[in-house]
């Protein structure tokens, strides 16, 4: 027995007790995990996870591809360059050993794995988290049924094999069957057959296939949620020969708390909205204010699959079809967008951007001609102005391009905006109340405990610092060019209503002279 600093009484028996409860590290211990996605958002934070809170892994394969004249290793060294990695590089760096980088790609026949690391694969890998896809929603047909469905059936495939394989988690999404009023935790089988659009490439050309795209995926607003849904269909047809489990997140947003508060890597979806518009570039969004924004933060997302596949791997009892778990908050912390908005300008304000090209005073509205309306006048003649004059002064020009980038994103993001969604979450709560209380701290998913507050202003601290690079040290300048801006603004909203009145006057000296 020994004291700690607090004067406490801590005996060998205490220490064991508490040990115990941590069930969900301990299962992970000897056991090797292989990922694939690992270069996103979601994948980046788990193989954080799993090795911050699991140190007991053998071993965290992650297959990586090529891309861009990047290697698969350069990629890799950068991944673990990242912010996220500095707890890890202070703490226990010798925990990276862990990470084994596979080179392949699940577009490829084969996974483009070499047959050494296929078989090492099989006879190691006992539980496997499938998160690879492409996220583009205007990504082709084509592309998005390989990677998304064709790719899974791909990792399905070798798992098959796997001697010791114990879970399969897939990564889904929330938003796969949009034509469902309420998304209950279960597979719903699409009208298409899986296997049949897969094989579309092979008797029908790109062109047709673009042709035939609108009227195939519809009611689905992008390829993206229609090949997720097909992806489904294909992890429940292995199922139950496979421990096979599929994990639904809504919106991804950045970390409550874990690698880091606000932790993101990418300005997509709400982050890139709230940037925008800190930005002073976004003054319209097409969205109903009423609306529940269904999100999730990452570090929750992957609490929750670290567990799923924990609790697969050791429920024996396997129920009839294949379960699921929809990762949303269903109302435990709801939040309109109105109020993701106002709590999102509210600590823009407090924490503003560096290079803001206007005071931030973007709004919401559902109407469409309203909308336009803003985004002709505040949007696009504002870029055609600053290029404009970036061009007769011979600068690079940019604006036109941001705006298009813009437009793009609301466009696919507006119709998840434009609805109210409904999740259930019954079995995602019920694995959550399972726990041990050691393990739900350690892998917490207590949406009802979020401090929605210091939440927002980690999110905007984090876009600024994580993807726009912006030195923290700069916010006191950020807040004295806010205050010019903000003047600059008022000066503008009088000289509009000034030439409002002068117009109007105008017109009934007109009339009056008339009559």
């Amino acid at each position: 027995m020994w004291f700690p600093p607090d004067g406490t009484l801590i005996t060998t028996q205490t220490v064991e007790s508490k040990m115990e409860k941590s069930v969900v590290p301990q299962f992970f211990n000897g056991r090797s995990v292989f990922v694939t996605g690992s270069t996103g958002l979601m994948g980046k934070v788990l193989v954080w996870k799993l090795l911050y809170s699991c140190p007991g892994i053998k071993n965290i394969f992650v297959l990586i591809r090529s891309k861009r004249g990047k290697s698969a290793l350069l990629r890799y060294q950068e991944i673990i360059k990242a912010p996220l990695f500095d707890s890890i590089r202070k703490t226990n760096k010798s925990l990276l050993s862990k990470l084994q980088v596979v080179c392949g790609d699940v577009g490829m026949d084969g996974l483009g794995i070499t047959q050494e690391m296929k078989e090492r694969l099989i006879s190691e890998v006992s539980i496997v988290f499938h998160g690879a896809a492409t996220l583009n929603l205007d990504a082709s047909l084509s592309e998005a049924i390989n990677l998304n469905t064709t790719g899974t059936l791909r990792m399905l495939e070798l798992c098959s094999e796997m001697q010791n394989l114990e879970a399969f988690v897939h990564f889904s999404t929330a938003f796969c069957h949009v034509d469902l009023d309420t998304l209950d935790e279960e597979v719903h089988k699409s009208t298409f057959d899986a296997y049949n659009i897969m094989r579309l490439p092979s008797w029908l050309n790109e062109n047709s296939i673009k042709m035939v795209t609108p009227h195939l995926i519809n009611p689905h607003p992008n390829t993206y949620t229609f090949s997720k849904r097909l992806a489904e269909d294909v992890v429940a047809d292995f199922y139950p020969q496979l421990p096979v489990v599929i994990a639904r997140p809504s919106i991804v947003t950045p970390a409550l708390k874990e690698p880091l508060p606000g932790w993101v890597d990418n300005l997509n979806g709400p982050t890139g909205i709230l940037a925008a518009g800190g930005k002073g570039v976004l003054r319209s969004v097409l969205c109903n204010s009423e609306y529940t924004a269904e999100a999730v933060p990452v570090d929750f997302a992957i609490n929750a699959v670290i567990v799923i596949a924990w609790k697969t791997a050791i429920t024996k009892q396997k129920t009839n079809v294949v379960p699921v778990y929809n990762l949303t908050q269903h109302n435990l912390n709801a939040m309109t967008w109105e109020a993701v908005m106002a709590k999102g300008r509210e600590e823009t304000m407090k924490n503003p951007f560096e290079l803001m090209l206007w005071y931030p005073t973007g709004s919401l509205t559902s109407s469409r001609f309203i909308h336009t309306y803003k985004v002709i006048c505040y949007h696009w003649i504002p870029a055609y102005l600053i290029d404009g004059i970036l061009f007769l002064l011979g600068q690079k020009r940019f604006m036109i391009r941001v705006q298009q980038k813009i437009s793009d994103g609301l466009r696919v993001l507006q119709y998840f905006t434009l609805r109210n969604w409904d999740f259930t979450n019954d079995r995602l709560l019920a694995l959550r109340d399972s726990l041990s209380e050691v393990d739900r701290k350690t892998f917490s998913i207590d949406f009802e405990k979020m401090d929605m507050d210091v939440y927002f202003r980690n999110c905007i601290l984090g876009a600024r610092q994580y993807c726009l690079k912006e030195d923290p040290a700069s916010i006191p300048k950020a807040r004295k060019t806010l205050k010019v801006l903000y003047v600059l603004d008022l000066v503008v909203i009088y000289l509009k209503y000034a030439l409002v009145a002068w117009l109007l006057y105008k017109v009934y000296e007109t009339i009056s002279a008339i009559v």
